[in-house]
């Protein structure tokens, strides 16, 4: 079933095209400024070439954050549907060789809420398992056994993890959620609330043609350090951002996985995936599913609030960086479906953006050492600093907008201020969490973009140090892991004339400081004194302290 796009909606997007485009103009114009006086080096037809695959990703983020911003500003919540109340719901929980206790604690409030509501008859919780050892698979059963429940738990194990978790999934769909409409797709660390999952399924109901609704989320309450910072920009970014794309992406939206409704009957005739040409599989499943349904003319919509939605984030930098190598080499494999002929342009695109995201860091790192063989060969020596200086300022200003726009919303609204603990509070968080950004950001494009590079060669995701929430991450385990990032930086330095140093500073002492900053940001020590001062507290976690 193909149908057309709608009209409004695609003004829309020939609107975010334009606006698009006017960024990436003027991101440009500012380099060209900064590159044309006194001619033209080979460092410097480098140095635009390299910048200019990078715009394209800047010039989404700006503008999704301020078409975001405008639309939360001036649109008033749409009033909850109503739904049949006829639905039912399976309530899938996908894990392996998971510790039982930590996945079973966040589902306690939401099975009981839905009991509370008078909503449990609707329900079903299902354990899909792919745990392979027998010794775990029985402690496992064994935990859900015990599991107190208002409302009926199933568990399942699969013999195979033929499909990874995408296969996990399907094998369910196809032999046991035969009298369910719905299935909310859940991780081992995910949580919601009784409220945000009746809303869904309450949307679900009332909108026949939706066949996936995916809910924002957020980190959950976080003790290290981390993870406490990052989420909070993280936070901030998402809204405006999902509220941007939402406007111009409509009913083609995107697919994160969990923490989303899927209509089953459609899903599992139209989402199955395929091996890729070679017979490998897929590693980032979600994406596709969804481009799937677009493509069958199913609707998929992304709710842009995250309240009620969270998940754990990675307890410190060694997995955090091992992780986006990991969705990186997923998103890698998308090169080779974008000419797949059933694709729609909308999720030829989204599959195209999915590269982008990963495909930036190695282009920076071309640039940063093309810069780098530009000032140490004389090249530059005419480049206005006024223009580099904006040029610089621009791009962050771009590539940061999300969050920027989330942290102005928020000061303009003393209701979503309060639920940070104030407008001082808020600017308190926003100055750490852009203090962390600008020490771990260059250390993160680094490690993609060096493992990007690496990967036509074979190279694998990498290793993540065992972290202990007791005692952080070893100096020994931070080394063995970010030498290269500590390399790049002593080098650039090494190279660059003294002058120069001032402008490779924001880049290259991150990645010289990479393993003593990775050590801090896991220490306890640090955690403990931005946790007491609940320096980027979450909502959540505030109230948990009342």
């Amino acid at each position: 079933m193909r149908v057309a796009t709608p009209p409004a909606v695609a003004r829309r997007r020939r609107l975010f095209l334009a606006l698009c485009l006017l960024i990436s103009l003027g991101l440009l114009a500012l380099l060209w400024r900064v590159l044309a006086p006194g001619g033209w080096t080979g460092w410097e037809v480098a140095i635009l070439l390299a910048y200019a695959g990078t715009v394209p990703w800047s010039a989404i983020s700006g503008g999704n954050a301020l078409v975001g911003l405008a639309l939360r500003f001036r649109a008033a919540p749409a009033p909850p549907p109503a739904g049949t109340g006829t639905g039912r719901t399976a309530i899938a929980v996908c894990i392996r060789n998971e510790e039982m206790e930590a996945v079973l604690a966040p589902l306690r409030p939401l099975l009981h809420g839905l009991h509370d509501a008078g909503e449990a008859r609707r329900f079903t919780l299902w354990f899909l398992s792919d745990t392979q050892d027998p010794a775990r698979a029985a402690a496992e059963q064994t935990a859900i056994e015990a599991f107190q429940s208002p409302i009926p738990v199933r568990y399942r194990r699969r013999a195979s993890n033929t499909g990874f978790k995408a296969g996990n999934v399907m094998e369910f769909l196809d032999h046991h959620a035969g009298h369910h409409d719905f299935m909310l797709c859940l991780d081992a660390d995910s949580e919601m609330s009784a409220a945000a999952v009746l809303r869904l399924v309450a949307r679900m109901e009332a909108e026949p043609q939706l066949g996936l609704l995916q809910q924002l989320i957020a980190g959950r309450p976080a003790e290290a350090a981390f993870p406490r910072l990052f989420q909070f920009g993280m936070r901030a970014g998402m809204r405006s951002w999902a509220t941007g794309q939402d406007w111009w992406q409509g009913d083609e939206g995107p697919y994160w996985g969990h923490n989303a409704l899927v209509r089953i009957a459609p899903f599992r005739q139209h989402a199955r995936l395929d091996d890729l040409p070679g017979g490998s599989r897929l590693l980032s499943h979600d994406q596709v599913e969804a481009v799937r349904l677009h493509a069958a003319g199913w609707a998929v919509r992304c709710v842009a609030d995250d309240e009620g939605s969270l998940e754990a984030s990675p307890p410190a930098m060694p997995e955090f960086l091992v992780r986006d190598r990991r969705w990186g080499a997923g998103n890698m494999q998308y090169w080779r479906l974008l000419a797949l002929p059933w694709l729609r342009p909308m999720g030829r695109w989204q599959l195209a953006q999915a590269i982008l995201l990963f495909l930036t860091a190695p282009l920076w790192l071309v640039l940063l050492a093309a810069a780098i063989g530009n000032a140490a060969t004389g090249g530059g020596a005419t480049t206005p600093p006024g223009a580099l200086f904006a040029l610089l300022a621009a791009t962050w200003l771009s590539f940061h907008a999300p969050k920027l726009c989330g942290y102005a919303e928020a000061l303009a609204r003393p209701t979503m201020a309060a639920r940070l603990g104030g407008r001082a509070a808020l600017l308190r968080g926003a100055a750490a969490e852009i203090a962390f950004t600008t020490l771990f950001e260059p250390v993160n494009i680094a490690s993609k973009g060096l493992f990007l590079l690496a990967l036509p060669f074979g190279a694998g995701p990498g290793w993540a140090p065992q972290n202990r929430a007791a005692r952080g991450v070893a100096w020994r385990d931070a080394a063995r892991l970010l030498w290269p990032q500590t390399l790049v930086g002593a080098a650039g330095f090494a190279i660059l004339p003294p002058p120069a140093w001032v402008w490779g500073m924001p880049f290259l002492l991150p990645l010289l400081l990479a393993i003593p900053f990775c050590v801090a940001t896991a220490s306890p020590g640090l955690s403990d004194w931005l946790r007491q001062r609940r320096i980027c507290a979450t909502p959540e976690e505030l109230r948990l302290g009342e």
